[in-house]
């Protein structure tokens, strides 16, 4: 039973949660503008669309689930602001906030009648009579309303793209979630202000009834006291004006107070850099960070997704306390050392000293804790590097020009190869290059039962397809080299050599470097593995070096192929390596295309 409560009072269930009733009220806010939307069609389409939604929100567990998740997000979002030891964060997480507590002040004004007007004075509230009032009868509301619809909207697109930005395949489908985006308010206010103009000219052309027919359809009616009607809903949106800025008073004095009473038990934090930090026990490093103004990298924002905010304790004057469960997973799969804390999860009671573990940027123009990298993830991918033999030895003997002009026809072999394959040319480097492929096939924190299901069987698409296509590459690198020579054979009397490694496996890949010259690459044992298969192919005099691991990927027979084990720096055991002659390899990307 304890168990259960703390799990459903950990920071994970609550995010969850959080982001759960944001999902429940962005689908409702959907399925009414695309309503809105439907008016450019007919009145009738929309009346008709909106009764069937109708079925779904205004039936008891419809209504208890929208405004339960109203309740639930609200609240959850008033914790969030209480529980933020500074009001210093990103601007896009702080425009999501701000939209966020302005959203009830714009919706009041009309889901309180639009919400009410039936079950308490039995007016049918339709389309009709809804762009009447805001476009013809108070143009001024109409406008209020546009812009609340954009302001909902907006926030909740927001959120969607904190929620989805890290998921491996968020890349690719960005473009498709922009249009929708963008395409949904658009469509919903064009049929909105359409519906308004003909209403608007068909009170303007509609003929005056006279008083006796007036008086006839009136006594049809059931008489409705207008005044009565005004002055009660008046009084229920008053309510809640207050109730809701009464809330958030609350939780700023709220905030006020706690800033106050610990002002008299502040602990000091002293970074390795030799800055200083006197911040409120209990406090967060990063918001402690931040609050001081010490450069410190927080990519997920400070929700422990990342552990770019990592440091190390070097020094405390009392006990930590433990690692929560979020922090706790991040460590563990970073492999973290037991004196690495996340500085975003990590809320010392006592003096500390520490160190941080990324490098904060140096560039002073950048406001303290916006850092724009590009996360890196966790990807699939196949590695290939590629080298001249014996270059160094073979420019000494020529013209600098000459040298210039062999390297330049190498490079665009290699270039071309690896584009037509569909990798991704990374660098060169003097007369190597390496290039990437199977990018946006990896996976992130979030896809954990994924990566599961991918150990235990079941490979992705990409990853596959990222080895067949270096391997491919490689082979035509190969081929068109031996093209070269013989175009060049008589007039350079030079006969170049190149030698190729390939690996496949998991690698981090994300934007790095400094200034202008970031750029998508990757790092880790992959690529110095495929760096190291290199190498072999010199030693061995072939010419490609791939892994057993990629070419058991790519599906390419290892029939008569040599093999041989290598040891690899920093792997306890040694790796198989099939090496493929330049005969070979002509037969080997007829079967690698196959594949």
């Amino acid at each position: 039973m304890h168990q259960a409560i703390a799990a459903l009072s950990s920071e994970r269930f609550l995010q969850r949660l959080r982001l759960g009733a944001g999902l429940v009220m962005l689908a409702f806010v959907a399925m009414h503008l695309f309503n809105h939307a439907l008016l450019l069609v007919s009145l009738d389409t929309a009346e008709r669309t909106g009764r069937l939604f109708a079925l779904l929100w205004r039936n008891p567990a419809g209504t208890l689930l929208l405004f339960g998740a109203l309740f639930v997000h609200v609240a959850l979002v008033l914790r969030s602001l209480y529980r933020r030891r500074t009001l210093r964060m990103p601007a896009r997480e702080a425009a999501q906030t701000a939209l966020g507590l302005l959203i009830p002040f714009l919706i009041i004004e009309h889901a309180v009648p639009a919400r009410l007007s039936q079950p308490l004075f039995g007016i049918v509230v339709d389309y009709r009579m809804v762009v009447r009032s805001l476009w013809v009868v108070n143009p001024l509301s109409g406008l209020r309303q546009s812009v609340a619809l954009l302001v909902i909207w907006a926030h909740g697109c927001i959120g969607v793209y904190f929620w989805l930005r890290f998921r491996s395949w968020y890349a690719s489908a960005s473009p498709y979630l922009l249009a929708v985006a963008v395409l949904v308010p658009v469509l919903a206010l064009l049929g909105f202000a359409d519906t308004g103009r003909m209403l608007a000219h068909m009170a303007d052309t509609a003929p005056q009834m006279d008083p006796a027919q007036a008086q006839a359809l009136g006594a049809r009616r059931p008489p409705i006291d207008q005044a009565a009607v005004t002055e009660t809903m008046g009084r229920i949106k008053l309510g809640f004006y207050l109730a809701f800025a009464g809330a958030i008073a609350l939780v700023l004095t709220a905030r006020r107070l706690r800033t106050l009473a610990e002002r008299a038990s502040q602990i000091t934090i002293r970074y390795s850099n030799g800055a200083l930090v006197r911040a409120p026990r209990g406090l967060s490093l990063l918001e402690a960070s931040r609050q001081g103004g010490v450069p410190h990298y927080s990519v997920c924002g400070g929700r422990g997704r990342c552990s770019t905010c990592r440091v190390r304790i070097l020094q405390t004057a009392s006990p930590l306390p433990p690692p929560g469960s979020i922090e706790a997973a991040t460590l563990m799969r970073i492999h973290a050392d037991g004196d690495v804390r996340l500085g975003c999860q990590l809320h010392p009671q006592g003096d500390v000293s520490v160190a941080l573990l990324m490098a904060p940027n140096p560039d002073t123009a950048l406001p303290v804790a916006t850092e724009p990298v590009r996360p890196g993830r966790e990807e699939e991918i196949a590695v290939l590097f590629c080298d001249l033999r014996n270059f160094t030895d073979l420019s000494e003997a020529r013209l600098p020009y000459d040298v210039v002009f062999l390297l330049n026809r190498y490079f665009a072999i290699v270039g071309q190869a690896v584009e037509q394959a569909g990798g991704r040319l990374d660098k060169f480097i003097g007369d190597g290059a390496m290039a990437l492929f199977g990018l946006g096939g990896g996976r992130d924190q979030g896809d954990r039962d994924k990566g599961d299901r991918d150990r235990a069987g079941r490979d992705p698409e990409g990853r596959d397809r990222g080895a067949r296509q270096a391997l491919a590459a490689a082979a035509a690198i190969v081929r068109d080299i031996a093209h070269l020579n013989a175009e060049l054979g008589q007039d350079f009397a030079v006969r170049l050599r190149v030698a190729v490694g390939v690996h496949a496996g998991p690698s981090v890949v994300g934007v790095m470097g400094y200034g202008t010259t970031k750029n998508l690459t990757a790092v880790g044992d992959t690529v110095n593995v495929a760096s190291r298969l290199e190498t072999t192919a010199k030693e061995h005099d072939v010419a490609i070096a791939v892994s057993e691991r990629a070419l058991a990927r790519s599906g390419v027979a290892t029939d008569g192929l040599r093999h041989d084990e290598i040891a690899i720096r920093g792997r306890t055991a040694p790796l198989r390596v099939y090496l493929i002659s330049e005969e070979e390899s002509r037969r080997f990307v007829l079967e690698a295309e196959k594949a």
